[in-house]
């Protein structure tokens, strides 16, 4: 029963349910971006390099024993396809997301890492003046998505009066 309730707080945690959601949304977009190589991209490159066909781009060592260099090639492609676009998802998050205020700072006196608003150090005991902790920084998206809905704004203030003169 142990085991069992383990089993149901891991699950319960978000972390979990967050990990089994990417590895889903991982392997969809993993055939997407074969695809895309090896259906799309792949045949016109072959094509301008004199009709080469990538898939069948072979070393042959001894008998029937080949390096295939053009599936390795393939591959190559997807990975990088692949990792750029999970570089442009995770740069997208970064500026979705908030910048929490910085809480803590060092002591002055023996350089241990103390919060913001201690009036005494707990690791040296000396009197330190509390600092203020500032506000939550807002995201670069928010602050971008804000000044767009601003300038939005503006244009359609300025449309509806050009919409009342030409009544």
């Amino acid at each position: 029963m142990g085991m069992l309730k383990d089993f149901k707080a891991f699950i319960n945690r978000g972390n979990a349910i967050d990990m089994a959601v990417g590895i889903i949304v991982g392997s969809v977009m993993t055939s997407v971006v074969n695809s895309l190589v090896k259906d799309v991209m792949m045949p016109p490159i072959g094509l301008l390099m004199g009709g080469i066909d990538f898939s069948a781009w072979k070393i042959t060592l001894w008998g029937d024993s080949a390096i295939s260099i053009g599936l390795f090639l393939n591959a190559l492609i997807s990975f990088l396809i692949t990792m750029f676009a999970v570089f442009l998802v995770v740069r997208i998050a970064a500026k979705a997301r908030a910048k929490a205020p910085v809480t803590t700072r060092a002591c002055p006196y023996c350089q241990q890492s103390i919060s913001k608003l201690a009036i005494k150090c707990p690791y040296c005991c000396s009197a330190v003046k509390p600092e203020e902790i500032g506000a939550v920084e807002e995201a670069e998206l928010t602050k971008g998505l804000k000044s767009l809905t601003a300038k939005v704004g503006k244009v359609a203030n300025a449309a509806k009066k050009v919409a009342k003169i030409k009544k």
